[in-house]
């Protein structure tokens, strides 16, 4: 579940939102009658304050503090503040009237040096950790590369580890002329000005309307979903345009306090921009961070968390910590697993990529309900029609229907009435409304991902990615080394680069296309193994003591089946991982953007066919290529290939997908949630070992952080792919499975809470990273999407009855010509499904060891088994009637039907839904020309005010001299 369109802030310094919660009477520290009209709410008029006045007042307020006019830009700079630390006395929010001072005289500093977030003097916040050790041989690297730091502007400070004294943890602050640079260079967006909504015009009518709607809800009670911003005061909403941060026009931009101005996010931000651009090492290719950290010079990297995401008071009450603490309380809390995300508070504090990460999951969730409900209507459905249902009736009444051994020698024959739970519960999932379903789910699939074009289109707008480009990207330092002696000039910077000659890249594509196909291969040989392994535990299973496993092979055979072949997943993933590393680095793409598309198509490619590879082969192959009693085809001439159930293979199928599904769920939740725990868990316990209960909680920040885990190599991908297969087994087979959205919604809405909970308290400070949408995953959807159209066709046509029931109702059963396919018409559909055969006609090696006379004291004749054949005294012994060939056309037409008529209505929806929301359109244009608009009119007025103020010289000069 997902947040509105508009998030939540805790410092409007940081985010814009020019909301007042401070008492009345406190003046705005604005100089500039100017810049007062553009930065303040329009509802707010100031006065003119004379300099001495406002220095008096503020020495009042806070002997330490330092303001700095300057009179060139117009912008004043209020005192460094913590803005971390929000719940100092009953004030829960900051406020963009005025840079806020909380504490006075000396307890700021004091309290910033003991928090961990500071350097020692309590003023410099740190922006970026840097972790070495003194043992390690590359010092002579670590000098030059934290010279260049020094001379970049960046201000540096180094402590040992309070826990190992080899550890050094070098803290880096960037002042606010290097934040100004380089946020120019980067164009970082800020804010500049309050946003004024555009109301259309309406009819009397139409406010009539709205006003007895809004009347109505008054009388509803709240939202419970929706975050409670009474209790939350600092959940604020971002309602300011922005512009590309600009140090010649920095009087246009908001600033009340300029060590706030820059969240701490973008702060660190800039600091990582700066360090993958500095040399460690005389060379071309010697710079960056990166590299420092591939060859272990560096340790580890990050920004520090906010503090700790615990609290002894109650957030309600005394407001919250710091952002760490409050996305604890309002997003990662299993308390509010039922509350919509704070998208714009995670964004804020993790960044836009992460915080695209979860707005599509999000996303994903909130559309998996209608999807849930349907899939749950259809098996409910199934229920309550199942005393009605002339098939499961026939068989569990077919006393004397005997049926032919289904593996060879130790299966015994056995009565159809024996498979009567099989044929109910197949009917709880293939029921006339699996069609219907079916087609519901693909018109589904395009609904979610049309949707979330414009839900991605409006978050983008909201966060301001809609024009924002990635920047040219730096060569991967592999390339740089592999291809450095031959160069060619990069087009967009017109600086020469290392070049990739076009014979070395096919050869190398087609060596890792080679090596993807052998990949596949194994998959396939693991499942021929798993083949061979039903088809031999059948019989075995057949012989065994127990009389429950005895009577129930089959079952138990798919059972312990898909068990193993979930072993051999897990086992395989292992290894797919290390080829596509492999097979990537084989092809030396250009940039990381490069590396990341190919290893994720790798990945997905190898976890996808190994996860579905048996589940095709239950769908399509199992029992469809077995001959007939007396012809059976098998194995390398050995082994007899596996029938289905008398009730059918969809049973099969369901079992595969409920057990794969709930088992590699709950691994994965295990495995993303469960080891960081565990390894934090060990961590601290050491910890308190050696310096005892209080020693923990006086650690510093930076020394907390350390401790905990990084963020995995792949950034996002383990919680995209997690999610992506889940979609496929949500859309693919979901023809056999109708359960399957409401067991996706079930471990979504966990796993939501899950990773929110791994980011905040487990996992250290990610850098915060740009990006505008998903990037190669929503192709993969659409293609699974486009798949699963195919597949769910099959599954019905081939796997499911569906069309021989309806063959048999419309030319074969009561109602034949008729025009009708109720469940009168399809009394004596299960006789005319099985074919006979005669005993005595059985193979040597496939004759059973009983003959069949404990059921009627004398030996069976005759067994049936399910096809279309002729009977054994026909012209043509075994041979398929009229009727096979009959369900195998209407198969066959139903499949290019159902694709047609699906993918015309796919095709159509893309068609009817716009990309982007009307009023968006609308909000962006006006948002262009009110920019516009205001830029124009601040130059003006700046402009006409420097005149008056020159003229006002040019008078006082001449009143001086007459």
């Amino acid at each position: 579940m997902e947040a509105s369109s508009s998030g939540s802030t805790i410092s409007s310094v940081t985010g814009g939102k020019a909301k007042s919660h401070q008492p009345e009477g406190r003046e705005d520290l604005q100089v500039n009658q100017l810049e007062t009209q553009i930065w303040i709410k329009p509802d707010i008029q100031k006065t003119d304050v004379d300099f001495s006045e406002i220095l008096n007042a503020i020495q009042e307020i806070a002997k330490d503090v330092n303001i700095f006019f300057d009179e060139l830009e117009g912008v004043n700079s209020p005192s460094k503040d913590d803005d971390s630390l929000l719940h100092h006395g009953n004030l829960t929010s900051t406020s963009d009237d005025a840079s806020r001072l909380e504490v006075v005289g000396e307890e700021v500093p004091d309290k910033n040096k003991t928090n961990g977030l500071y350097f020692r003097d309590g003023k410099c916040r740190i922006d970026y950790i840097l972790v070495y050790r003194k043992s390690n041989p590359q010092t002579e690297k670590r000098e030059v590369f934290e010279r260049n730091i020094r001379a970049e502007g960046l201000q540096m400070e180094k402590e040992s580890s309070l826990t190992n004294s080899d550890i050094i943890f070098v803290k880096l602050h960037a002042p606010w002329e290097v934040l100004g640079k380089y946020a120019e260079l980067m164009n970082v967006r800020m804010p500049f000005r309050r946003k004024i909504y555009y109301l259309h015009r309406r009819y009397k009518f139409m406010n009539r309307i709205e006003k007895q709607i809004s009347r109505f809800r008054g009388w509803l009670p709240r939202k419970p979903m929706k975050l409670d911003k009474e209790t939350l005061p600092d959940l604020e909403e971002n309602d300011c345009y922005t512009a590309p941060f600009s140090q010649q026009r920095i009087h246009h931009f908001i600033i009340h306090n300029k060590d706030t101005f820059f969240n701490n996010a973008t702060r660190s931000r800039i600091v990582h921009h700066i360090l993958q651009r500095l040399k460690y090492e005389e060379g071309k290719n010697k710079i960056g961070l990166n590299r420092l950290l591939s060859n272990g010079s560096y340790e580890a990297a990050f920004p520090l968390h906010e503090g700790s995401y615990r609290s002894k008071n109650s957030i309600k009450t005394h407001g919250a910590e710091n952002h760490r603490h409050l996305l604890y309380e309002c997003w990662a809390s299993w308390g509010v697993w039922y509350k919509y995300q704070p998208l714009d508070l995670v964004r804020r504090y993790f960044g836009e990529k992460i915080g695209l990460y979860f707005a599509w999951l999000g996303w994903y969730t909130g559309m998996l309900f209608p999807a849930a409900f349907i899939g749950l209507f259809v098996f409910l459905y199934g229920v309550t029609t199942l005393n009605h249902c002339q098939v499961s009736k026939e068989v569990c009444q077919a006393t004397d229907i005997i049926m032919c051994p289904i593996c060879d020698k130790y299966c015994p024959f056995m009565r159809l009435s024996d498979s009567c739970i099989y044929a109910k519960v197949t009917h709880l999932f293939d029921n006339g409304a699996t069609v219907f379903f079916a087609v519901f789910m693909a018109v589904w699939a395009t609904v979610f991902l049309e949707f979330w074009k414009r839900r991605r289109a409006v978050i983008a707008y909201d966060w301001d990615l809609i024009d924002w480009e990635e920047e040219e990207e730096e060569i991967r330092p592999q390339f740089e080394a592999k291809y450095s002696k031959k160069e060619r000039m990069n087009p967009i910077s017109g600086k020469p680069e290392p070049y990739q000659a076009f014979a070395d890249k096919c050869s190398r594509l087609i060596v890792s296309a080679s090596g993807i196909f052998f990949m596949i291969c194994v998959v396939i040989a693991a499942v021929f193994g798993i083949v061979i392994y039903r088809v031999v535990t059948v019989s075995t299973f057949a012989a065994f003591k127990w009389a429950l496993i005895r009577n129930n092979s089959q079952v138990a055979t798919t059972g312990t089946a898909v068990c193993i072949n979930f072993c051999i997943i897990m086992l395989l993933n292992v290894l797919y991982e290390k080829v596509a590393l492999f097979l990537t680095n084989l092809e030396q793409p250009r940039t990381e953007s490069e590396w990341e598309n190919s290893f994720t198509l790798k990945m997905f490619l190898f976890q996808f066919v190994n996860l579905n590879s048996s589940t095709f082969y239950i769908a399509f192959f199992l029992g469809r290529f077995t001959g007939h009693p007396g012809a059976y085809l098998r194995l390398i001439n050995r082994w007899r290939l596996e029938e289905c159930h008398p009730s059918g293979c969809l049973i099969d199928l369901c079992m595969q997908m409920g057990i794969i599904m709930v088992l590699k769920q709950t691994w994965n939740n295990f495995m993303e949630l469960g080891y960081p725990l565990i390894q934090n868990w060990w961590t601290r316990r050491k910890l308190r070992q050696e310096y005892g209960t209080q020693g923990k909680t006086s650690f510093p920040q930076w020394e907390k952080d350390y401790n905990l885990q990084p963020m995995n190599a792949y950034g996002l991908f383990d919680e995209y792919l997690e999610m992506i297969l889940q979609f496929g087994f949500t859309t693919i087979f979901v023809a056999a499975f109708p359960l399957a959205p409401l067991l996706a919604l079930l471990n979504n809405i966990i796993e939501i809470r899950l990773d929110a909970y791994k980011f905040v308290t487990q996992w250290r400070r990610p850098l915060a990273s740009r990006a505008k949408d998903i990037g190669i995953w929503y192709g993969i959807l659409e293609g699974i999407g486009i798949l699963s159209v195919i597949t769910n066709a099959f599954v019905i046509a081939v796997t499911s009855d569906f069309i021989p029931r309806l063959v048999y109702a419309y030319k074969y059963g009561p109602c034949a010509g008729q025009g009708e396919a109720g469940q009168k018409c399809m009394v004596g559909y299960v006789n005319a499904s099985l074919s006979v055969f005669l005993v005595s006609d059985f193979e040597n090696r496939s004759e059973p060891t009983s003959n069949g006379s404990e059921f009627s004291g004398s030996p069976l004749k005759y067994c049936r088994y399910r096809d279309y054949r002729d009977p054994p005294h026909s012209p043509v012994p075994y041979g398929y009637t009229l009727q096979f060939w009959h369900v195998l056309a209407a198969r066959l037409a139903f499949i290019i039907v159902f694709e047609h008529l699906v993918f015309c209505i796919k095709n159509l929806i893309s068609y009817l839904i716009p990309d982007l929301p009307k009023d968006l359109r609308d909000r962006m244009r006006r948002e262009k020309y009110l920019i516009q608009e205001m830029m124009y009119e601040a130059e003006l007025e700046r402009l006409q005010k420097e005149r008056k103020e020159r003229k006002k010289n040019g008078k006082s000069y001449h009143n001086e001299w007459p």
